[in-house]
């Protein structure tokens, strides 16, 4: 592979970078992921939709998940959420297996999943409300996370009076609230304009950068991973399995400068390798009838 699109060789270069990595792989795993499959019946037989995925997240990790459409990610984080049983193989969280749902994963929707009839802090007081504490302790609790999103002065008002940005710092708060082990995210920012989704990926890193929380985030946005990401799990498409694991040399903190450096570009230049390769641009054209007349070629 030529050394301008290899992310691995700016890793290799920068002795900061290898240490972040090396450091990285000396904690705790936290998330286990075991020869996962996921099949679903059909009409026409039997589909696949994830084979043999296997990768482990460590404690206070950004990873991102990408890959082709149909590849499976949401498939594979809602197994990981426990919102879906696998069909084979293992999801194990600080070694305990996965079986549903729990207060040690947060999960947070590309939609906007709170509750239209509660204000912003009754939604977030819902999960510490939920594993039993009073109304002072809860409400105590909701408010700094609250404070953490940058919403105090919305905490009265409801859903429906916020922006689509800060509906999902509310979601963040109401997801982190439970204090789970690792936050789940599910294209989080998909539904949002390019301004607001720049603005919510430098919250994130800022809430990451402060609390012990791992987080794993599916994205179909190539800046975007390579933005946020630790590493960058790559899925092949049909049936989602692992493609590539990239070390993002990108050095932390991250500016928007850095969006033009030679580590980001190889990095989002890799990432675009493995989900279009080449050969799959032959089969890229769509059949369809030339409607213009001859001479007027806009290639």
């Amino acid at each position: 592979m030529n050394a301008i699109v290899d992310p691995l060789s700016y890793r290799e270069q920068r002795p900061e970078v290898r240490a972040r990595f090396a450091a990285m792989k000396e904690r705790p795993v936290v998330l286990s992921v075991e020869n996962l499959y996921k099949t679903f019946p059909t009409p026409g037989g039997t589909v696949t939709a994830l084979k043999d995925v296997s990768f482990q997240v460590y404690r206070r990790e950004f990873m991102c998940v990408i890959g082709p459409s149909g590849c499976g990610k949401s498939t594979l984080i809602r197994i990981l959420a426990g919102l879906e049983d696998a069909s084979d193989g293992k999801v194990l969280l600080d070694g305990n297996p996965v079986s549903g749902p729990g207060p040690d994963r947060g999960m947070v929707f590309q939609s906007y999943t709170l509750f239209p009839w509660l204000t912003v802090k009754q939604n977030v007081m819902f999960g510490p409300r939920m594993a039993g504490q009073k109304g002072g302790s809860a409400e105590s609790e909701a408010r700094q996370w609250i404070d953490l999103v940058g919403l105090s002065r919305f905490e009265n008002s409801y859903p429906h009076q916020l922006s689509g940005g800060m509906k999902q710092r509310v979601a963040i708060a109401r997801a982190l609230a439970n204090r789970p082990r690792i936050l789940l995210m599910d294209e989080p920012f998909g539904a949002l304009d390019a301004q607001t989704r720049c603005q919510m990926q430098s919250y994130l890193l800022q809430i990451w950068k402060n609390l012990d929380i791992t987080i794993l985030f599916i994205t179909h946005d190539l800046d975007e991973a390579a933005c946020l990401a630790d590493r960058i799990l790559v899925l092949k498409a049909n049936p989602g399995e692992v493609n590539e694991i990239i070390e993002v040399p990108v050095p932390r903190p991250r500016t928007p400068s850095q969006f033009v450096s030679p580590e980001f570009i190889a990095t989002k230049y890799r990432i675009d390798q493995l989900i279009h390769p080449e050969s799959a641009h032959e089969t890229d054209s769509i059949p369809f009838p030339r409607m213009t007349v001859a001479g007027d070629d806009v290639e």
